[in-house]
């Protein structure tokens, strides 16, 4: 009986909440460490996964992240790192969201078609025209180190979707003759808070954050809440500096565990794991579990220098399962000296 009512009560859960495009993460680092990245967040991107780790950039950084998700919909997505001294850190964050091109139908549409030539064929309510829904976001983040080891940050963000071109459709009831109006797009103002730790003891660091807090997303008639989340996540070196294990100058081993509670599905855990030479060649991978059809992730990276501006270029590979395609992501970054 008890294991029943859990499963009913999950089965409410799954689904409920609006804006599903804001749980498709960008960055290729994170993404490849299997999202176990809230206490390793330290860049420009850390604006997506914990804006507290805004406060370790030394200077200027942006980074763009673009995202081959599911159905041929793509996600682009932009961040800029700005230190202010000792006043703080500020980020700036963009997200774009494709789904690309769907043929149009409609209930009034559907028919059986006689052409003057040819045979008849049934018309399944295409009206030959196309839509293009899409999503976005905006944010601004400030961040801000209170001691050598604590930081928190709070980001401030504007969500919409648009579902039918930014249309309102009109409805009229048979029978009583009534107009009702629907919005086809919804928007919100969302926060997120985040904090960062660093322990003292060796490299071990720990970050939590809460994500999308805001109001019902309104659609049509129905209001479903943004998909509030929260991590929690520890980190640290096994081999490197400041390591657990063993001290190394040119080899760096880095794990990292992350406890995520969004609220439309039950608790899920991200491991993840690092290793780079000499800071140059960087090897990734990640696992997710207890997911319906994402699990092990990997992906590598390359940093160098150009004429003095440090460049990143990183890629991840998801693996979804094998009804759906593959997610790739590649990440470009750099920093102003």
């Amino acid at each position: 009986m008890l294991t029943v009512c859990i499963g009913q009560v999950h089965a409410q859960k799954v689904g409920t909440s609006s804006l599903q495009f804001l749980k498709v993460m960008p960055t290729a680092r994170a993404t490849a460490m299997g999202d176990a990245y809230v206490s390793l967040a330290s860049g420009a991107d850390a604006a997506f996964w914990n804006p507290a780790g805004l406060t370790n950039l030394k200077n200027h950084e942006m980074t763009s992240t673009l995202t081959m998700w599911l159905f041929d919909t793509k996600q682009v997505a932009l961040a800029y790192g700005l230190p202010l001294g000792d006043l703080g850190t500020l980020g700036f964050q963009f997200q774009y969201v494709d789904f690309g091109s769907i043929e149009e139908t409609r209930a009034d549409a559907v028919d059986l078609v006689v052409p003057a030539n040819g045979a008849p064929f049934f018309n399944a309510g295409l009206t030959g025209r196309s839509f293009t829904p899409y999503s976005y976001l905006v944010g601004l983040s400030f961040a801000r180190a209170f001691t050598d080891k604590f930081s928190a940050a709070v980001s401030v963000k504007y969500a919409m979707e648009s579902l039918w071109s930014d249309q309102a459709i009109t409805i009229v009831n048979s029978v009583t003759g009534e107009v009702t109006s629907y919005k086809t797009y919804a928007d919100v103002v969302l926060f997120d808070f985040g904090m960062l730790y660093k322990t003292g003891f060796r490299s071990v660091q720990i970050g939590v954050a809460a994500q999308n807090f805001g109001p019902q997303v309104k659609f049509a008639d129905a209001s479903h809440p943004a998909p509030l989340a929260f991590r929690l996540g520890v980190s640290a070196n096994i081999l490197g500096t400041e390591a657990l294990l063993l001290q190394d100058d040119m080899n760096r081993l880095t794990v990292a565990y992350d406890l995520f509670q969004p609220n439309d599905y039950r608790q899920q855990m991200h491991v993840g794991a690092e290793y780079a030479f000499s800071e140059m060649f960087v090897v990734r991978a990640g696992y997710k579990y207890d997911y319906d059809s994402e699990g092990l992730t990997f992906g590598g990276g390359l940093h160098t220098d150009l004429a003095g501006w440090p460049l990143s270029f990183d890629y991840s590979y998801g693996r979804m399962s094998e009804f759906l395609n593959s997610v790739h992501r590649i990440s470009l970054g750099v920093q102003f000296r």
